[in-house]
């Protein structure tokens, strides 16, 4: 597939090969130096120094509250870590718990950060980030947990907690937020069977339905994706945050938290990308950025069994994180867990929903790629630079829908925007293909709003851009007039 050019080439250039550290600061140096000189300049960055801002909240109480539940969740496993690995066990969850009480210390103390020592393959990738911090910093303090971006401090500290294991085998493999997904899973049971029923009803009726019926039901399981945002462990320190109700049933009384809905320009594209091939193939590919397990998962599954069979797309591709990541995020080993317990599942259409996914897995219809870039902080208008790979990768993509908050505080760098700044203008020259962000709002970043609207919505609900309660579709595209 030919990839999508944009307004900007030196923006979008594909860079051939892995460039070193030194041509990665040229090549970025060069970028910004581009985007201020046409007026795309970027706001300070969120942190927890501004006090009483959520960032400081989240990094004064929620972050040591993750730290501790992970420390009970290897100290409950330790007769586990004994039956498996004997005495070596043993030692390595002591080492690792100390590791990680130092770091909550650290953390709440405002220690400077610490290189990475464990080897591992993202290890400079991450240490040349804080050198980068650090030449950020003012009158040259160190790079800190309470002075720093919020956005960077907090993928730290789940890079740290990887550390802990990485560097205590045999429990390298160990996810110590497994247990907190397959909770929300089980418990989320009754929405799923609801939502794979629904499925199946649609796929049964596919052929006789009009293309205002298709766009329809398109709508609905893009807003049932969108919602199924509000599930994440992370937000809510890993307390229960799992789906009860029918998530089709609640979308009427859903959609007046919509802030922004760009719904028809995602089918619009959708549409326009089904130009066949001299076989008479649909070809459209669509990515989805996943963010949260349990039932978020499912409903990005259910939207990707849709668009696959309703022959809006040919390809789904799913990228999640490569290590345990933000309490709930999606890992190749959730991926493969959830389609088994699905096929696995009492209920006939809940079954049937995991034997076509598996299905769709082995015939390569649907496949999973867990690219490093997504556990590093990196804003994503980096990504051309710092992961030009992966850039080249999403060049190739006729969709990208780009799931949840963090993937939403990175796609505009988690700074102070002014809610009118439009969203193309925070993306700040990250256009790889057309886009759009499903994301319900946990963090005080939001832009692309109306005049007026932010601040109405503040007068009738001071924590809108915190508690999960509002939602956006946001869409951008490289081929749109900017």
């Amino acid at each position: 597939m030919i990839p999508h050019k944009t307004t900007n080439n030196m923006l979008m250039c594909v860079i051939v090969g892995v460039p070193t550290i030194c041509e990665q600061r040229t090549q970025r140096s060069f970028l910004f130096a581009k985007m201020e000189a046409e007026g795309i300049l970027a706001p300070l960055s969120l942190s927890a120094k501004f006090e009483g801002s959520f960032a400081y909240l989240t990094v004064r109480d929620r972050l040591p509250t993750i730290l501790t539940k992970v420390i009970d969740t290897l100290h409950r496993n330790k007769d586990n870590f004994f039956k498996e690995y004997g005495e070596e066990g043993i030692q390595a969850e002591k080492t690792a718990i100390s590791f990680l009480s130092k770091l909550r210390n650290e953390l709440l103390t405002d220690k400077p950060v610490l290189s990475l020592t464990d080897k591992a393959e993202d290890s400079e990738a991450w240490n040349e980030y804080m050198r980068r911090q650090q030449d950020l910093m003012e009158d040259g303090s160190p790079v800190s947990w309470f002075k720093s971006p919020w956005l960077y401090v907090e993928c730290y500290m789940y890079r740290r907690i990887q550390e802990a294991l990485y560097m205590n085998p045999p429990m390298d493999k160990f996810d110590v937020f497994k247990e907190g997904k397959t909770q929300s899973f089980f418990e989320s049971q009754q929405a799923i069977i609801s939502l794979c029923t629904y499925l199946q009803e649609l796929i049964t009726n596919m052929e006789n339905m009009t293309e205002v019926q298709l766009r329809d039901n398109f709508l609905k399981l893009l807003q049932v994706s969108l919602w199924g945002n509000k599930c994440d462990l992370s937000i809510s320190a890993g307390q229960d945050n799992s789906q009860k109700s029918s998530p089709i049933d609640s979308l009427p009384d859903l959609q007046r938290f919509i802030l922004v809905d760009d719904s028809s320009m995602v089918w619009s594209t959708l549409v326009a990308a089904q130009g066949a091939g001299s076989s008479g193939m649909k070809h459209a590919r669509v990515d989805i950025i996943l963010d949260n397990a349990a039932f978020e998962l499912v409903t990005d599954l259910v939207l990707a069994d849709f668009l696959v069979s309703a022959g809006l797309a040919k390809q789904i591709r799913f990228h999640g994180k490569s290590i345990p990541w933000f309490v709930s995020d999606v890992t190749k080993q959730d991926f493969e867990w959830t389609i088994m317990q699905t096929m696995a599942a009492n209920h006939k259409w809940m079954s049937a929903s995991g034997v076509q996914w598996k299905h769709f897995m082995k015939e390569g219809t649907w496949s999973y790629h867990d690219h490093s870039f997504w556990t590093l902080p990196h804003e994503f208008c980096d990504m051309a630079v710092d992961a030009a790979d992966l850039y080249s990768t999403l060049q190739g993509s006729d969709l990208i829908l780009f799931k949840g908050d963090l993937n939403y505080r990175k796609l505009t760098g988690d700074r102070k925007w002014e809610h009118m700044v439009a969203f193309d203008q925070a993306l700040r020259g990250f256009q790889p293909a057309p886009l759009c962000s499903l994301r319900t709002l946990k963090a005080d970043v939001q832009v692309g709003l109306q005049p007026g609207q932010a601040e109405k919505l503040g007068s009738q609900d001071p924590d809108w851009m915190t508690n999960g309660k509002y939602a956006v579709v946001q869409f951008s595209s490289p081929c749109r007039e900017q």
